[in-house]
């Protein structure tokens, strides 16, 4: 198993994609240049960021959400305000810009920004300059920026909805995440890493291992560590079972069960895993087992897709990306 260790934040697994990200996460952090971190929802792009930040320790990384950041409370928080420059403004405040000075501004969700906030931005990456609200002084800030988005920032551009210049700005280098069901071989890794981070010597049965390994994990790996604090928190003894599942994976159980297949085939390498012990029985390939899940699902729903995607814990368009792969006709 690999893993950097940032502020109890880790990179956990040994798939070759993880390995590259890894690797150039190292080679970045030994430099200055601004990084693009593109991935879904749950991937980890923080977690890469605080590694590509650790060569630097001793200095600042500031997080800076651009999705919880709402109308003109926003321009206040990146840049600060001096006393004064509105109502409620009793005192001087220092922003998100000038904490991360001599360090990194992590721009998570940097699509959400609004234009007339991508150009400020802009002018500070270009000057390394800014003026908090209601000030008519210049102050600094020199800090790396890492931004991350889930959204195709390209397509933004296109659309009009992000400024084509803080675009090339920010896209001198690009990681782009894999999803958790791209690289299923670093799953027991990851169970092993959060078991012991929230549980108290517990372990997994075999059934549960394997059904992990089979789930799409919509929302990635912290789908992932959420699911081993709700089975540790409701646990029925130090082994770990499908009761103890949250919903979502409890509903893709009974429908794997109902399909009198037998047991699904693990990725190559899993089978040593020391999370739990295997159970013998048929092998289906897991492609076939999930042709199968998914036609009983949709056969159980009469054809409703989104409560089919519901009942195999997967978002919609991986559901219709699934039944286009796999040809299946309802």
């Amino acid at each position: 198993m690999m893993a950097v260790q940032e502020q109890k934040h880790e990179l956990v697994g040994n798939s070759v994609r993880l390995r590259q990200i890894l690797k150039l996460a190292e080679k970045l952090g030994r430099g200055n240049w601004p990084v693009l971190l593109l991935g879904e929802t749950g991937t980890g792009k923080e977690v890469v960021a605080r590694t590509i930040h650790h060569s630097n320790p001793g200095t600042p990384f500031v997080t800076i959400d651009c999705s919880s950041m709402v109308g003109p409370l926003m321009e206040s928080e990146l840049f600060g305000y001096t006393k004064g420059a509105f109502t409620g403004a009793n005192n001087n405040k220092i922003g998100l810009i000038e904490l991360a000075d001599g360090g990194t501004a992590f721009f998570d969700e940097i699509g959400e920004l609004p234009l007339d906030l991508q150009v400020k931005l802009l002018r500070v990456m270009q000057e390394r300059e800014f003026r908090p609200v209601g000030s008519t002084q210049v102050r600094h800030s020199s800090f790396r920026i890492i931004a991350a988005t889930n959204r195709d920032l390209a397509k933004e551009v296109e659309k009009g909805t992000f400024r084509r210049d803080l675009y090339y700005r920010l896209n001198v280098v690009t990681l782009r995440l894999s999803p958790l069901r791209e690289r299923k071989e670093d799953i027991p890794a990851l169970i092993g890493h959060f078991l012991r981070r929230y549980g108290t010597g517990h372990s997994l049965s075999g059934e549960v291992v394997e059904l992990m390994i089979a789930y799409e994990w919509p929302g990635n790996v912290r789908e992932l560590e959420n699911c081993i604090q709700h089975m540790v928190a409701v646990n029925s003894g130090p082994v770990l079972h499908t009761g103890d599942l949250p919903t979502n994976l409890n509903n893709f159980a009974r429908v794997r069960r109902g399909e009198g297949s037998g047991i699904a085939s693990l990725p190559s390498g899993l089978a040593s895993s020391p999370v739990a012990e295997y159970g013998a029985g048929p092998v289906v390939p897991l492609v076939e087992m999930e042709k199968q899940a998914i036609r009983n699902a949709l056969i159980h729903t009469k054809g409703d897709r989104v409560t089919a995607a519901h009942l195999l814990g997967i978002g919609r368009t991986t559901l219709y990306r699934k039944l286009k792969e796999y040809g299946i006709e309802e």
